[in-house]
């Protein structure tokens, strides 16, 4: 019991720790929460350093390492499968087809149309089609604005385009 109540700040910092890093693991990117959780994790290890030795630190980052793998494992799966799961904090939502959501393959129908080159393509720039302005580019040329050109091939959202007389 003395032992906790000595190193009661440390384990403080290393309950706030893991809090921060379960939290910054469901918040988008690297940011505030996950730095704050390492060096509250850190300022804990240095703590127990100070007042125990380096044995009792050494230790203190094994069983804070292995405790914060083991509550972030629970909280994902909890996540993908738990009470988490039906939270408000988890985005269940599809963006189909059908709800007026399209993909970029739905470019294929533009294959084989022509159209005018509407700035110049150093080797990107803009095309119209049929009333439609669309990012093109060439196959490493570039092509004056005004230019007719054919799309002759189309990569998810990359649009290859070739001049009227290439095609010839």
């Amino acid at each position: 019991m003395d032992f906790i109540v000595q190193n009661l700040p440390a384990l403080i910092c290393v309950l706030v720790g893991i809090g921060l890093l379960v939290a910054e693991a469901f918040i988008p990117g690297f940011g505030v929460a996950g730095i704050s959780g390492i060096v509250f994790e850190a300022v804990a290890v240095a703590m127990v350093y100070q007042t125990a030795g380096p044995m009792a630190a050494a230790v203190t980052l094994l069983v804070a390492l292995t405790v914060i793998a083991i509550v972030l494992s629970i909280s994902l799966r909890s996540a993908t499968k738990g009470k988490i799961s039906q939270s408000d904090m988890i985005l269940r939502s599809t963006e189909r087809p059908e709800d007026g959501y399209v993909a970029n393959e739905d470019m294929k129908v533009f294959l084989g149309r022509t159209g005018t080159v509407i700035t110049t393509l150093r080797p990107t720039g803009m095309a119209e089609f049929d009333g439609v302005r669309l990012n093109v580019m060439s196959s490493g040329e570039f092509i004056e604005a005004g230019t007719q050109v054919r799309i002759e091939k189309v990569d998810g959202g990359r649009i290859l385009v070739r001049t009227m007389t290439e095609n010839a």
